[in-house]
């Protein structure tokens, strides 16, 4: 049997999520370790002891302090460089940010057909999400129960599983159907039929969703155009040199960092109407695009449009909305470090078919991305560097300090 990993909720924008929490649908060794380690999923090195568990656990706990979400942003001093480069701090952040709720995994079209499947990782999980015979959304871990190899990669479209170590094969329901040369073996857990005891992942409806999720945000992310008509055209990723969350501060600084970064972006935008609104768990930032000020390219090329919306999904997944175009980022960390960012990009069907907009619209795009990861980066070192601790907010980044906020809270003990 394929262990279950989790309930799957497909939103509003067709994107599917994964609830991560560690339950009965996920495996007996990631449990027992969760309980060993609680909210560190700690050291792997074999001669640490309880002492050294529980003396990283309160060293944890007293970087979550040092930021306190009580002081507004005003007075509020930016959290310690440690919650960028700390490795104990970042398990902290994989078990309590990230295993504890829902995270966006991919978007509904990648399972169109029946019988499609695409797989991933966060943090320490492999996971494969498929549509099996009859239609249903599944998720498993994607790891063999025999000798823990990881059974598919990619996406694609597949009739079953198949172990390329030794065989081993899994229905798309997840039951085990064949285990080659185990007879005789006894005293064996291992049976070629589905476990009756699992619990079918749910469909939740867009509506449980969407109030779970985006809260009382999704009625402007509804005007603002963010919905599902908008035809997939193509993904691109990007490995930074940069913990995640550097990634989401620069997302997050109310377009601060435009005018010096982003000189080419800013003449399609008029950042004096550049506005930020805060939901529970999501912020928005929405900008007027340049206009007459700015005006249209000599040819009539215009990406941008009219007006921009930039809205940041907690913990670490971005919907940009400018003129025909819908994109998305997400942001999956690697190490306390490293982080990939995957951007899926989308348009209005009525231009899917014109090549020369869309060629030109993502060189413009990757362009300001490349900017941004030379930002990251740059800003990573300067966190590693002694000479840094704490920083200050500007007014204007309200929507970085709210994030923060939500971090907090998710890892105080």
């Amino acid at each position: 049997m394929m262990t279950m990993l989790a309930t799957i909720k497909s939103t509003t924008t067709g994107y599917l999520k994964l609830h991560l929490k560690f339950s009965v649908s996920v495996s007996q060794f990631v449990r027992g370790r969760r309980r060993i380690h609680q909210t560190l999923l700690c050291t792997r090195d074999p001669i640490s002891s309880s002492s050294r568990v529980f003396a990283a656990a309160s060293n944890t706990s007293n970087l979550v302090e040092e930021f306190d979400p009580e002081i507004p942003v005003e007075r509020a001093l930016t959290p310690p460089s440690s919650w960028y480069t700390d490795h104990q701090f970042h398990r902290c952040e994989l078990d309590r940010v990230f295993y504890g709720g829902w995270q966006v995994i991919g978007y509904s079209d990648q399972i169109k057909a029946n019988r499609d499947f695409f797989t991933g990782r966060l943090g320490e999980v492999e996971f494969v999400v498929c549509r099996d015979d009859e239609g249903k959304i599944r998720a498993f871990h994607n790891v063999c129960s025999h000798h823990a190899s990881i059974l598919a990669s990619g996406s694609g479209r597949k009739s079953c599983f198949v172990c390329p170590y030794h065989g081993w094969t899994y229905s798309l329901n997840g039951s085990l159907v064949k285990a080659t040369r185990m007879t005789g073996i006894e005293n064996s857990a291992l049976n070629v039929t589905q476990d009756k005891s699992k619990k079918k992942e749910d469909v939740e409806s867009d509506g449980l969703v969407a109030s779970e999720w985006l809260g009382s945000s999704v009625g402007r992310l509804s005007e603002g155009g963010v919905d599902s008509t908008f035809s997939f055209i193509c993904r691109r990723e990007y490995t930074i040199d940069c913990n995640w969350k550097v990634f989401c501060d620069n997302y997050l600084d109310g377009g601060y960092h435009v005018p010096y970064a982003h000189k080419g972006l800013m003449s399609g935008l008029d950042l004096e109407t550049y506005s930020t609104t805060l939901f529970e768990r999501v912020s928005i930032q929405e900008c007027g695009g340049g206009g007459s000020k700015a005006g249209e390219e000599e040819d009539g090329f215009d990406r941008l449009g009219s007006q921009a919306l930039y809205a940041f999904v907690y913990p670490n997944f971005m919907i940009n909305r400018y003129g025909p175009w819908m994109d998305t980022n997400l942001v999956i960390p690697l190490g306390p470090r490293k982080c990939k960012v995957v951007f899926d990009y989308f348009l209005d069907p009525s231009l899917k078919d014109d090549e020369a907009f869309i060629r030109r619209s993502l060189e413009e795009s990757k362009r300001v991305q490349m900017e941004d990861v030379v930002l990251c980066e740059n800003v990573q070192r300067g966190l590693e560097s002694p000479a840094y601790d704490k920083g200050r907010y500007a007014l204007v980044e309200k929507a970085m300090h709210h994030f923060h906020c939500l971090l907090h809270q998710n890892l105080k003990i």
